[in-house]
């Protein structure tokens, strides 16, 4: 999971919580969570252009 081990994300969520606070760090986590799904969702549209481009010609 990109080199990242378990004690080191514990003490990346320890830090988040500290910033954060408690009540915005699930907030946090949904729009990040979102944020990556759109993110992908974008990715595998524009795959999908460039597919149909190329068959096109």
């Amino acid at each position: 999971m990109f080199g990242i081990g378990l004690p080191e994300l514990v003490v990346i969520l320890l830090v988040g919580l500290l910033i954060f606070g408690a009540e915005k760090l699930p907030g946090l986590g949904r729009a990040m969570g979102k944020t990556i799904s759109e993110f992908k969702k974008g990715m595998k549209e524009d795959r999908t252009d460039d597919i149909d481009k190329v068959e096109k010609k």
